[in-house]
C-alpha cells in the first residue's frame, strides 16, 4: 500500500520529542498544586474519581490509555457517543468549567513524558474512529504521536466538521517541526485567554 510521505524528517521528529519531554517536564512542575485542587475537587464533587481513562489509538495505530481529568457523570463513555455537545446532560458542573478552560486536559501531560501523547498533533481517536478515514489517511495520521492541542484545534475548534477535522489533522502530519508546534501552543495560549470557541 502506497502512504503518502510526510514533510517532517526523522530529524524534526527527534527534535519534537526533546522538545516535549523538556517542556512536560517543566509543565507537570509549575503545574503540579494545580492538578491536586483540581484531581481533589474532581473526585468530591461527584462519584467517579478524578481520573478518566479511555483507550485510544497512538503513534504506529498503538493502542493506550490516555488520561483526562474526569468532566462526566461516571460511566458516561458507555451511555452515549464519544462527541461531546454544549448541552450534553452527562457533563458535570465541574466538568463544564474544566472544558471551557480546557484544564480537563492536564493530565495528558503524563501521556507525553510517556511518550503516548506529543504536545501538538491530531487529537488522538477512539478505535471506533477508524471507519471516519480511508486507509491510507489512517496510516498516515499515526505517523507522529497524537497531541494534547493541534492545528484543527486552534483553527476551528468547535466550527469544523468531520472531513475538514480531518483534513487539518493530516495538513499538520505532513509538516510536524517544533516551530510549528511552537506557533500552535502559542495559538492555543492565546485563544484559551481570549476565551475563544476557536
Amino acid at each position: 500500500m502506497k502512504i503518502e510521505p510526510i514533510a517532517a524528517s526523522r530529524m524534526d521528529l527527534a527534535l519534537k520529542r526533546v522538545f516535549d519531554l523538556v517542556a512536560s517536564v517543566f509543565l507537570l512542575l509549575a503545574l503540579l498544586p494545580l492538578l491536586l485542587v483540581v484531581g481533589l475537587l474532581v473526585a468530591l464533587g461527584s462519584p467517579g474519581g478524578a481520573l478518566f481513562i479511555q483507550q485510544r489509538v497512538g503513534r504506529g495505530r498503538r493502542l493506550f490509555c490516555m488520561y483526562k481529568f474526569r468532566s462526566m457523570v461516571k460511566g458516561a463513555d458507555k451511555t452515549g457517543p464519544y462527541h461531546t455537545s454544549v448541552n450534553d446532560t452527562r457533563i458535570t458542573f465541574l466538568g463544564k468549567m474544566l472544558r471551557s478552560t480546557s484544564l480537563d486536559e492536564l493530565p495528558q501531560l503524563f501521556n507525553v513524558l510517556r511518550g503516548d501523547m506529543s504536545l501538538v498533533g491530531p487529537r488522538p481517536d477512539v478505535p471506533e474512529q477508524r471507519d471516519l478515514y480511508s486507509e491510507s489517511e489512517w496510516c498516515l495520521r499515526h505517523t507522529v504521536r497524537p497531541g494534547v492541542t493541534g492545528l484543527a484545534q486552534v483553527v476551528a475548534r468547535n466550527t469544523a466538521t468531520q472531513a475538514e477535522r480531518i483534513a487539518l489533522d493530516l495538513e499538520y502530519v505532513k509538516s510536524a517541526t517544533v516551530k510549528n508546534d511552537i506557533s500552535i501552543l502559542l495559538r492555543t495560549a492565546r485563544n484559551l485567554v481570549l476565551k475563544r470557541s476557536y
